[in-house]
């Protein structure tokens, strides 16, 4: 199995926080691999919904990384899991309140590879690293210290 995490605290609120992650159609502000998404089927950030995604993919080619949500709770966690693309990873949000109306967020990427897929663990575990890393764009956008977008 492949995993990554990382944790920051940003300095607004689990709801706050929450309410932008499981809005799918903020990805492209705060996820550098990002090119494009969009809401395809069901109401947005809801369990059962499914955002298109095209990806920044190998070689500058761009390619699909459309993902479900899973599992919704609000202000506490928000779970996926990727349905389209070369890779597919599951991965969870997991929302924390910290001191001083905080929230403490942590993002998780596993994955499980398969025949050829296994020959690219290292590159694979090296884009799940980078892309769980993006909190920290997360947290400067949702802190006003950085441009969104």
């Amino acid at each position: 199995m492949v995993a990554a995490e990382h944790t920051v605290t940003v300095r607004r609120s689990p709801g706050d926080v929450y309410a932008f992650l499981a809005d799918g159609l903020n990805n492209a502000r705060w996820r550098s691999s990002v090119r494009s998404v969009s809401l395809a089927s069901g109401a947005p950030g809801e369990v059962g919904a499914v955002y298109a995604q095209r990806l920044a993919g190998p070689g500058g080619r761009e390619i699909d990384g459309d993902y479900e949500i899973t599992e919704a709770r609000p202000g506490e966690v928000l779970r996926f899991r990727v349905i389209a693309g070369p890779a597919r990873p599951q991965g969870l949000f997991l929302l924390v309140p910290a001191d001083d109306g905080a929230t403490r967020v942590s993002f998780g990427l596993t994955f499980e590879p398969a025949g050829v897929m296994k020959l690219l663990g290292g590159l694979i575990h090296r884009t799940m690293e980078d892309e769980v890393h993006e909190l920290d764009r997360l947290k400067a956008i949702l802190e006003g210290e950085a441009p969104a977008g």
